[in-house]
């Protein structure tokens, strides 16, 4: 099964899941035509950057000309024109802010620096910088909160477009997980949430691509990390609220979060809304072969800290296949039932002493009604003459028969631990890196209790507890 990981090591926002996309493998151009598809006014930019040295793909969203702004650029604006979010008094028309993280709430988008644009044909071209605009053009210019998209203005675009029909049903799933988580915020139906203008262009485009992307990869499912959420506060239409914000926060409901101490908000909306519905689990690293790796950056730059998702994609390896490894083995097997069991107990010592990997011998019920005994005998292929002679010469059947099988065998090593009495091995068996069994050796626990006369049972007991102590 070929399956996707997603390692939100740093969060994620709808940008850098698209970044890791293109960086996996995901043509820049499917992205750019499912935009063009929207027909919305939006377009993308997509470079290369560095985080912490890593080299990460970043994607900008530009709607009629205007490069989304994070979230505190909005609430800049706010303040300066005299706009204002929805409220608790106006429950109405609330609005979906999904302006933190990276593309999103990192880095003013209007004082960037110059990058390499990733082109149709992947070649490298400077990109200058975008034009700023003074404070009285930001004024004049109309607020992108003025106006608003509801979610069924939002589904008629995305039906409408010319996408894979499966793309159209998760994007849909998207923004209505993404939509409910806000309705429920705000204590209301999900039909009345409005997306500010430009947030609706940059949700769109971010969920869009999202779903045709993760279709385009071709995996059998998506499996997402635990997600680093960040910390701090940020600013919304509840106010200044500790990071995750409220949708974030009711998005990933049942998966597995945590802070690493990095105060930004780390996971958006957008992105929680994208991971709750693009991803089937959330698990540590699978078992699998790996083909290749993306990441997709945010705004930011860390120190010490690679502010990246990375999207894994390779071939799934079951936990057997993975860990297991295989040999094979010949089986001997002959009927007697005319040895005296005294000779029975002698061959059986000799073939482990010849070094058969196992024998053993089981009652069983013969012809004409005489008791007998099946002896079973494990080995090496190139011992199976070796042991079939030794067979033949101390029992007294009259024909072995073979096969061979193969077999899976648990790594072991031995482990010493040291009782009042003695030290004392124990064999020590893993699957995956993780202990399964583990048993104190007979040989050294039988002699400790001849020499010392103590009881066998307390001797095997003790070399057990010492070793679970040191393993805590």
């Amino acid at each position: 099964m070929r399956i996707a990981y997603l390692d939100c090591f740093s969060g994620v926002s709808g940008d850098m899941f698209l970044g890791a996309l293109v960086d996996a493998g995901v043509p820049p151009q499917l992205l750019e035509e499912t935009v063009a598809a929207l027909n919305i006014g939006a377009r993308l930019e997509i470079s290369r950057v560095q985080r912490n040295s890593i080299t990460a793909i970043k994607v900008d969203v530009y709607s009629n000309g205007e490069k989304d702004l994070p979230r505190e650029i909005w609430e800049q604006q706010d303040e300066r024109s005299g706009h204002a979010h929805a409220g608790p008094d106006d429950t109405a028309r609330p609005h979906v802010h999904d302006h933190g993280h990276d593309e999103h709430g990192h880095a003013h988008a209007h004082q960037r620096e110059p990058v390499a644009l990733l082109e149709h044909n992947y070649g490298l071209q400077n990109l200058a910088e975008p034009k700023r605009r003074s404070h009285e053009e930001e004024q004049s210019h109309s607020h992108p909160h003025e106006h608003g998209r509801g979610l069924n203005d939002i589904r008629d675009i995305i039906c409408n477009a010319t996408i894979n029909e499966e793309a159209k049903k998760s994007a849909i799933a998207i923004f209505e997980a993404l939509g409910g988580a806000e309705a429920k915020i705000h204590d209301t139906s999900i039909e009345k949430i409005h997306f500010h203008e430009v947030g609706a262009v940059d949700a769109m485009v971010d969920i869009v691509c999202a779903a045709v992307g993760a279709e385009a990869l071709g995996v059998d499912e998506i499996v997402c990390s635990p997600l680093n959420v960040g910390g701090g506060t940020v600013k919304c239409a509840h106010g200044t609220l500790p990071v995750p914000a409220p949708a974030t926060l009711e998005l990933l409901k049942d998966a597995p979060i945590y802070s690493s101490g990095i105060p930004y908000e780390l996971v958006t909306p957008t992105g929680a809304a994208i991971v709750k519905t693009l991803a089937k689990r959330f698990a540590p690293f699978p078992a699998m072969k790996v083909e290749r790796a993306g990441y997709g950056a945010g705004t930011r730059d860390f120190a010490g800290h690679a502010n990246v998702v990375r999207l894994t994609i390779g071939e799934a390896q079951s936990e057997l296949s993975a860990a297991l490894p295989t040999d094979t083995v010949t089986v001997l097997e002959a009927n007697i039932d005319d040895l005296n069991p005294q000779v029975f107990g002698y061959v059986m010592d000799r073939l482990l002493a010849e070094g058969a990997l196992d024998a053993f011998g089981v009652p069983m019920q013969m012809k004409k009604n005489r008791p007998g005994m099946l002896l079973t005998v494990l080995c090496s292929p190139e011992d199976a003459s070796k042991f079939t002679h030794l067979i033949f010469t101390e029992t007294s059947t009259l024909g072995v028969r073979w096969r061979e099988e193969k077999r899976e065998t648990l790594p072991r090593e031995w482990v010493t631990v040291a009782t009042r009495w003695g030290d004392v091995r124990l064999k020590v068996a893993s699957r995956n890196g993780i202990v399964t069994n583990y048993a104190p050796e007979y040989e050294d626990c039988r002699r400790i209790a001849t020499e010392r006369r103590i009881p066998l049972k307390s001797i095997m007991q003790e070399a057990m507890q010492l070793y679970m102590n040191r393993q805590r």
